[in-house]
């Protein structure tokens, strides 16, 4: 799809080995705790995460709401997501190979969810405000969104030069996307700052701050 830059055959070639990165875990396990504390996750809550790549993320959330809907364009991402639930024996998750963009249902009223999070991945999505009223309308009233993602950097961050991707968000320019979709900021905090070496070979710091939002009740 157009607005969509995620190439799922990068990710799908990645999959197998992307949960051996240490710095990813620690991130998605930072960012999991910060979404944790920050929306207080209740069983009553049908949540779901777009862009869920291996999971890292929803096998913190899961156990702590009713149901998920964990979404990816990556068949081979859903894969390992699908072996750890096996794992886990967790029975209240759901994966889903589709581009959050198309209609999750063929024909069908879209389903609403209390709870919709995701770690990184915003930046591959082209249009932000035509993606943030669709996250919008799949939120019920007084359902809280929580994304975590980059920082505004240097444009150094991707080791692919041509990868196309927004190089980090401002906050200020986030939260007024946000609201211009119907959604009160409720928190803007730093969940995790990524230590790496970038693509000029420079040892640098990325801050990766989580924004939650909530959806004015009708």
């Amino acid at each position: 799809m157009a607005e969509t830059w995620n190439s799922a055959d990068k990710f799908n070639r990645e999959a197998s080995q992307w949960d051996e990165n240490p710095r990813r875990s620690a991130l998605a396990l930072a960012v999991a705790q910060a979404i944790i504390a920050s929306t207080k996750p209740a069983k009553t809550m049908r949540a779901l995460e777009f862009g869920c790549g291996t999971g890292l993320v929803t096998m913190e959330i899961a156990p702590l709401v009713g149901t998920v809907s964990a979404i990816d364009t990556s068949r081979e991402m859903l894969a390992v997501v699908q072996e750890k639930i096996r794992s886990s024996r967790l029975t209240n998750i759901e994966t889903r190979c589709i581009d959050l963009l198309s209609p999750l249902q063929n024909g069908a009223q879209e389903e609403i969810f209390d709870l919709i999070y995701s770690n990184m991945t915003l930046h591959h999505i082209a249009d932000t405000a035509k993606f943030l009223n669709h996250l919008s309308n799949l939120l019920a009233p007084g359902g809280i969104i929580a994304i975590a993602d980059l920082d505004k950097e240097d444009g150094l961050f991707h080791d692919d030069p041509l990868e196309k991707v927004h190089h980090g968000f401002d906050r200020e320019e986030l939260a007024a996307l946000l609201k211009a979709a119907g959604l009160q900021v409720a928190t803007f905090e730093t969940a995790y700052l990524f230590e790496k070496e970038n693509r000029a070979k420079i040892k640098a710091a990325y801050p990766v701050f989580l924004v939650t939002a909530i959806k004015a009740s009708s």
